[in-house]
């Protein structure tokens, strides 16, 4: 039965067998029964070294089928995934590791022309016990730091019946993952979700995109996104649909994948759909399998709707609306709705899930007034890790999920997202919290002041430009927050530009006012 997601690969692995579930380009494909086998390996190499059920197990490493292995096996004895985007630098992962209690870490060596496990090195970390490195050269592992293969060798010291005692105890009530997301505290959140939950956002997606196992799906985001991950290769492994992703994210790349492999099924960011369209040999690749596309998280030209509608004429074009804290979609347009409503509203609610656009006190708000969009259903996150202020913020007594953004309905019930309560930005699909980045920027040499606004950019859909108040007698530049800003945080975080003022605009109450300093770009 699926009732966790261990159970749900158990369950797709007997029905699909040696039908590739997970195909990459540069370790070739992996099918539903090996993927299986390598996640009890992984399980039973945790029971080995003494993983106890909710111990949380945090995974660093980009998307492959080991990625995969270790959230299903580590879940399969009652661990808790922690995902990490592999854009997370060093002093970023360790404060989640630490906030988290994270005892294991699946990390890798080499990749994006970086030794990760160096980037921990210097990190405070007692709890974490150990680094485990997946394409690891052996040369360059240090103090805790394991080579996959050496973890995997682990197995061999426990039966198929000791593994079998502890996965009977896991049910659909246990907690499978811990999501973080940033807010406007500027401190990352971890959203806690039980397996029932998180299989939720597995069968949403698939009620979206009536995924089969004929379907070829490809994922955009990394496996630490809930979008590739719960509604990504979970939701693959419900439908038996073969899952594959990018490794470059040039047109041409995003091209070749989906003609060579007849992608059928895609989500992807607005500005991907039009690199892939703007190519200038765009005719020398047959992209006609692909009959349902998404797009969204940030503003959809109406070019591109048009374009991608007489591109793929018989492709279903949709957006939506969903975040973390939903585990995924609240809301999709549907098959045959004008272009237009696609581009300017982000759909209906999707069955099973209640949305109202609501004033400051809860109360639901007629069709053309706005107010902030609130979710309900079965699929909310539990709580925030150990933060139960967050969690009243959010949540409410009357199980209203409060989403920070603001909407409006149309007379159909299609929502449009006009603005957002918080002050997150969305650059090429990564949310951005500008709070995270002021806090961190505070450590800035010769920095006196800073505060971080989203503002629009024709590739991105936004960037994010500082606004600097100087120390006395400090001569810091663009080029110097620029460079800090590349070595200390993700890349989509970085400021695009920085403009130096004398003093940051502000109400009465010493709140910094963002819309002025808009203005001033």
């Amino acid at each position: 039965m699926m009732t966790t997601i261990p159970a749900l690969l158990r369950t797709a692995a007997r029905k699909y067998g040696t039908k590739p579930a997970l195909v990459s380009r540069t370790d070739g494909s992996t099918s539903f029964a090996a993927l299986d086998v390598l996640a009890d390996r992984v399980a039973k190499a945790f029971l080995s070294g003494g993983l106890a059920k909710g111990d949380r197990v945090g995974i660093w490493a980009p998307n492959m089928a080991e990625w995969v292995a270790v959230a299903a096996g580590a879940q399969r004895i009652g661990g808790v995934v922690v995902p990490l985007n592999t854009r997370l630098r060093g002093g970023e992962v360790a404060d989640i590791v630490r906030r988290a209690r994270i005892t294991r870490l699946i990390s890798v060596g080499d990749f994006l022309g970086r030794h990760y496990p160096d980037m921990l090195r210097t990190e405070e970390m007692p709890g974490l016990r150990d680094i485990l490195v997946l394409k690891a050269d052996p040369a360059k592992l240090r103090g805790r730091e394991r080579a996959w293969d050496a973890f995997l060798a682990d197995a061999a010291g426990v039966t198929d019946d000791q593994l079998a005692a502890r996965a009977a105890t896991v049910t659909p009530d246990d907690i499978a993952d811990i999501m973080f997301t940033s807010g406007t505290t500027g401190q990352a959140k971890g959203a806690l979700f039980d397996h029932k939950r998180s299989l939720g956002g597995g069968r949403a997606w698939h009620g979206i995109t009536d995924m089969t196992a004929d379907d070829h799906y490809c994922v955009f985001g990394p496996f630490s996104h809930n979008a590739s991950y719960k509604a990504g290769w979970v939701s693959g492994l419900m439908t038996g649909a073969t899952v594959y992703w990018p490794e470059a994210y040039d047109g041409a790349a995003v091209l070749d994948l989906i003609a060579t492999n007849r992608i059928s099924v895609m989500a992807a960011p607005p500005t991907v759909w039009q690199e892939v369209l703007a190519h200038p040999n765009r005719a020398d690749w047959d992209i006609s399998s692909l009959r349902f596309l998404s797009t969204g998280g940030t503003t959809i030209p109406m070019e591109l709707m048009r374009n991608l509608r007489r591109e793929l004429p018989n492709a279903t074009v949709s957006t939506g609306y969903g975040m973390t804290e939903c585990c995924g979609s609240a809301t999709q347009t549907l098959p045959g709705d004008p272009i237009e409503r696609v581009a300017r509203t982000v759909g209906k609610a999707i069955p099973g899930t209640e949305v109202r656009v609501a004033d400051a006190d809860g109360r639901p708000l007629p069709a053309g007034q706005a107010g902030e969009v609130l979710i309900r259903d079965d699929k909310l996150l539990i709580e925030y890790l150990d933060s139960p202020e967050a969690t009243r913020a959010t949540l409410d007594a009357d199980g209203w999920l409060h989403s920070g953004d603001i909407g409006v309905f149309d007379a159909d019930g299609y929502l449009k997202i006009t603005d957002r309560l918080k002050d997150m930005y969305i650059v090429g699909g990564f949310n951005v919290y500008p709070a995270e980045i002021e806090r961190q920027m505070a450590g800035l040499a010769g920095l006196r002041a800073c505060a971080i606004v989203g503002v629009p950019d024709a590739r991105l859909g936004e960037v994010g430009h500082a606004f600097i108040v100087r120390s006395p007698g400090s001569t810091l530049t663009e080029a110097e927050v620029i460079a800090w800003s590349k070595s200390n945080l993700a890349n989509y975080k970085v400021p695009r530009a920085v403009t130096f003022v004398d003093a940051l605009p502000m109400n009465t109450s010493g709140k910094v006012l963002k819309f002025a300093l808009k203005q001033m770009v």
